[in-house]
Order: structure tokens, then C-alpha cells, then sequence
């Protein structure tokens, strides 16, 4: 059954990340406070929304891109492919859209290694090959740089997901 209002949640769902995106971008845009009002604006069947949002289906790519744009929410895209996509789920990490002060100091903790980070790499790669012993730190080196593409990633979505808010605040 559908719902009347966002005011009233919808039970079945309540743990879905489709239906809650929804429910909080309905605060902002009352088009969204209904299932078959959002199924249009989506461009997708209402019982396919309905189906996602009760976790009976999961969603095309192309459907969470528009959720993801709709909702203004950017993370919908970054856990769709690191969790429900199967080749994202092998190349994608989840990454938070935190707050902008947590997410600057830890770029800023990552990108002080960096000139060290590259003096390792350029004395383990200097020979063209990473052998046996140089292995581990090789690892260690990839590790440390995974940490520094989440930590940009990371901030990169905050700007997205707040470019209007910032844009605006310095207008007014």
C-alpha cells in the first residue's frame, strides 16, 4: 500500500537506503512524498520503486543515478557500486560524506606521507621490477595510497553533495 504521507513511514521499508534517501529528500521537495509522484519524476515504473524500496529488487545502475540526483545525494551512487554492484563490489570502497572539517584533516593526514610515499616508490620501482623483499612495503605503499583515494574521494563527494549549500551562503 502506498504511503500517504512522508510523515508516516512505511514499515516494510524502513531499513532500505532507497527509502530513506527518499523520505529525506522529501523534506526538502514534497514531490517526493509519494511513491507514484517520485516514480515520474525518476522515470521509472511506481511498482519497480515500490519493489527497491522494499528490497524485493535491486536497482539498475542508471536507476540510482537518478535517485542519486533527484535526492541530492551523491553516496547513493558510492554504495550501490561498492555494495550491491558485483564488479564494484571487487574495485569500490564505501566512502562517507562527512563533515568538511574531519574529512580536510584526513586528506591533510594522508598527503603529508606523500613525498615519503614517493621516495618508496621510486626506490622500489627504480629497477623496473618489485622483488621478494621489497614486497611487503610495496603493499604497504598501495595500502597507504588506497587510504589517500578514499580520503579524496571522500571530500570530493562532500563538495558535490554541498556545492548549492556554499554557493548560496556566499550570495546571501
Amino acid at each position: 500500500m502506498e504511503e500517504q504521507s512522508m510523515s508516516k513511514k512505511a514499515t516494510k521499508a524502513l531499513n532500505n537506503p532507497y527509502y530513506i534517501a527518499r523520505y529525506n529528500a522529501a523534506k526538502e521537495n514534497e514531490n517526493l512524498t509519494s511513491r507514484e509522484k517520485t516514480a515520474e519524476i525518476l522515470n521509472i515504473d511506481r511498482t519497480r520503486l515500490s519493489r527497491i524500496e522494499l528490497g524485493m529488487a535491486v536497482p539498475y545502475p542508471e536507476e540510482v543515478l537518478a535517485m542519486a540526483d533527484v535526492y541530492k545525494l551523491p553516496e547513493l551512487c558510492n554504495r550501490y557500486c561498492s555494495g550491491e554492484c558485483a564488479i564494484g563490489k571487487e574495485t569500490v570502497k564505501p566512502i562517507q560524506a562527512d563533515q568538511l572539517d574531519r574529512l580536510i584533516l584526513q586528506f591533510l593526514g594522508s598527503s603529508q606521507r606523500m613525498e615519503e610515499i614517493t621516495e618508496e616508490l621510486i626506490t622500489i620501482t627504480s629497477d623496473g621490477i618489485v622483488d621478494e623483499g621489497e614486497l611487503q612495503q610495496f603493499d604497504s605503499v598501495l595500502a597507504e595510497l588506497e587510504k589517500m583515494s578514499v580520503n579524496i574521494q571522500s571530500l570530493m563527494m562532500w563538495a558535490k553533495k554541498n556545492k548549492d549549500s556554499i554557493i548560496n551562503k556566499r550570495g546571501n
